[in-house]
């Protein structure tokens, strides 16, 4: 199995919605793909408290995977490139971390 586990910091206001507003705009695209991208295996969003530290991050994602290829696959499905695509645009760091366990 693959683990995909991706941090988002989001910028205070962008695309005319507040952090929290676009935290929830992410989670809800981030869990429609569920029914859209049949490799993947499970999926769990999760928003930072309100009230945490400035260095925290505000958006985690973490999704399994049976395999790398089906990693690939997803990353590169077409309704994932839109949800992506809206958080590039609201993001204002990245991390993750992929591993097979």
């Amino acid at each position: 199995m693959i683990k995909h586990i991706v941090f988002f910091r989001l910028q205070d206001e962008a695309e005319g919605h507040t952090k929290l507003e676009n935290a929830q705009i992410i989670k809800e695209g981030l869990l429609s793909l569920r029914e859209k991208i049949d490799v993947l295996v499970s999926e769990e969003v999760g928003i930072n408290i309100p009230n945490a530290k400035k260095t925290d991050y505000d958006v985690c994602l973490i999704c399994e995977f049976r395999t790398w290829e089906d990693l690939d696959t997803y990353q590169n499905h077409p309704e994932h490139l839109k949800v992506a695509g809206y958080i590039a645009k609201v993001r204002a760091a990245r991390a993750a971390v992929d591993y097979e366990y």
